[in-house]
């Protein structure tokens, strides 16, 4: 055995885990020059979540942050995060998009590219892989760990043989929600090396608390790389300590290599950064051993934590834990990563909060049940398929065959909007927040979210960033900041209002008549009264005020937690009203339109 070599995920996955992906560039660019002097075998830095919290959140142009990091690192290897044919976003690409994407993040910078499949699904990788090949860059084909009665090591080497066939540079083993333990780790290392002459990496969440152990246990066994994270953004949800690794290893035959008083360094300037984005720190990114029960990964955590947040049922979030494995179990056992984590979570959501198991069917589980993510790993539950697309024919093959090349016709949508093929990928990924992205960036009015400043003590901790409102009281305007919710009952809702920037408790008694928040739109109090059960924004409108409806016809598309649901109406007769278009935000007992029965 050899040297052990880190790639350290502080940039990407370290921020991602921890505080919602909203590191910002200007906080990585001073501490680059010293990182480059570690030593890591890579640095990822991009792919995930941060190229959608780049556009929809901080108002960054993602490419614009990887050509800076490039520059700002030259003699280290810059690695992403590629979900095959997902790439960046939640839907498959054409292949042509594909190939695209992965030509441009090479030439702007990337040198390693770790690309899944959620499903284990080795079609949907064929063409990503090939395209890296084609570049020149490194191919690392990534087999996401989890746990089922079909999830075997005998199943997990022949996966990374068919890897090797498809000419992978390295296997990494991503085990997403820290569900290995040390013994499954030196048993599928132990397997892996006796199988395939390539080099494997480890990817392992401490989100259970047993992942520095799985990687002594993987190191023993043979594993060459270890993915950690800088100790000031490690441990939780996060990675094992860079430098816990790097101490443990140190004057042994593994040892990394690293000096610890550089190492040092890096770790008390990010936990200084740290503290900026205090706002989005979540008691639910903390070592939690029950991910090997319910295999939540720590990212799903704190977005399920914020969606119920938004409704006042964060007290129900053990429910949706208890659900979501029995969710995964009807749909045949996927791994609990992005796209699948966010399906999953959401049905189990919406199976709590509705009060009946899939009363409300996402589209996105409708379109796996269809088969148009891949090949689930085991049989999915006959009757919820049934239930979800009727009579509908399921998609046997490689789900990207059955699209055309794309290319072309999104450049002619986006239009002049885009300067560069960089932001018509850009547009492919996110369609709608890339489009207002790229407009704001031709009007120069792009401005990113707020951070909040640290709370003074005593005062309460706000989470999340504020929602901004006007009020008008008695002919005087106030601009009034919404940053932190509170318990509810008895129709008293405590809310925290920020004036002048100082945060103030205050409790307001809702009344019958409520008409809800700024949107004005009435409590649905009628049959006829069309809402929604969780909040986010409407994609589409599907009926007109006059149109003619039957009962469980589809007339709204929203969408939540980056999963789109149709809003069907419980009763039949005519629409009298609507009170939403394209681009509203929603939350739920809002009426959303009306009908006459």
């Amino acid at each position: 055995m050899s040297q052990v070599h880190v790639t350290d995920v502080i940039l990407r996955d370290a921020h991602q885990s921890l505080i919602a992906t909203r590191m910002r560039t200007e906080d990585m660019l001073p501490i680059c020059a010293e990182l480059d002097q570690i030593g890591y075998w890579s640095l990822e830095v991009w792919g995930g979540a941060t190229f959608d919290a780049c556009v929809r959140f901080l108002k960054e142009d993602p490419w614009a942050r990887l050509r800076q990091l490039r520059e700002a690192l030259p003699n280290t290897p810059l690695q992403m995060l590629l979900r095959g044919q997902n790439l960046l976003g939640y839907r498959h690409y054409a292949d042509d998009v594909v190939e695209a994407f992965v030509a441009k993040a090479a030439e702007n910078g990337i040198d390693v590219f770790r690309v899944f499949d959620a499903l284990n699904d080795l079609r949907n990788l064929e063409t990503a892989i090939r395209a890296v090949k084609k570049v020149g860059r490194h191919a690392q084909g990534t087999i996401c760990y989890t746990t089922s009665p079909v999830h075997t090591p005998d199943l997990y080497v022949q996966q990374a043989k068919d890897l090797v066939a498809m000419g992978c540079d390295s296997i990494a083993i991503k085990d997403m929600a820290g569900l290995l333990t040390p013994s499954a780790t030196h048993e599928l290392v132990t397997a892996l090396k006796a199988a395939v002459d390539l080099p494997l990496f480890l990817h392992s969440h401490a989100t259970s608390g047993l992942a520095p152990l799985c990687q002594l246990k993987a190191i023993e066994a043979g594993c060459d790389h270890i993915d950690t994270a800088i100790s000031s953004f490690a441990s939780g949800t996060s990675h094992p300590a860079t430098e816990t690794l790097v101490a443990a290893l140190k004057d042994t035959p593994y040892d990394t290599g690293l000096d610890l008083e550089k190492l040092q360094h890096v770790a008390d300037y990010f936990r200084e950064v740290r503290k900026k984005y205090h706002q989005f720190e979540s008691e639910f990114t903390r070592e939690d051993v029950s991910v090997q029960i319910n295999q939540v990964p720590g990212g799903m955590m704190s977005n399920l934590a914020n969606q119920l947040k938004e409704q006042n049922a964060l007290d129900r979030i053990r429910e949706v834990f208890d659900e979501i494995p029995r969710v995964r179990r009807d749909l045949g056992y996927p791994p609990l990563v992005t796209p699948t984590s966010q399906i999953v979570g959401t049905q189990a959501v919406l199976n709590i909060l509705t009060g009946e198991r899939y009363k409300t069917i996402t589209n996105e589980v409708k379109r796996y049940l269809q088969g148009g993510y891949g090949q689930p790993p085991a049989d999915v539950d006959e009757v919820l398929r049934r239930q979800a697309i009727g009579n509908e024919p399921v998609l046997e093959g490689r789900p990207a065959d059955q699209l055309g090349a794309e290319m072309s016709r999104l450049t002619a949508e986006i239009g002049d909007l885009a300067e560069s093929p960089e932001d018509v990928l850009t547009f492919a990924m996110f369609p709608d927040i890339g489009r207002d992205f790229l407009q704001g960036c031709r009007d120069n009015t792009l401005e990113p979210e707020p951070l909040l400043p640290p709370q003074d003590a005593g005062k309460p901790v706000m989470e999340g960033a504020p929602t901004e409102f006007t009020i008008d009281v008695h002919g005087e305007s106030y601009q009034v900041a919404i940053t932190g919710v509170g318990g509810k009952s008895d129709g008293r809702r405590q809310i925290y209002l920020t004036l002048d920037g100082m945060p103030e408790e205050v409790v307001l008694q809702s009344q019958n008549s409520f008409v809800g928040g700024p949107s004005g739109r009435p409590q649905a109090s009628e049959p006829g009264h069309v809402t929604t059960s969780m909040p986010g924004n409407i994609v589409d409108v599907l009926v007109a005020e006059g149109d003619e409806i039957q009962a469980g016809q589809a007339v709204l598309i929203t969408e939540a937690m980056k999963m789109e649901t149709e809003v069907q109406a419980s009763v039949g007769g005519r629409v009298t009203a609507v009170y939403v278009q394209k681009g509203d935000r929603v939350t739920p007992g809002e009426v959303l339109l009306e009908i006459t029965a």
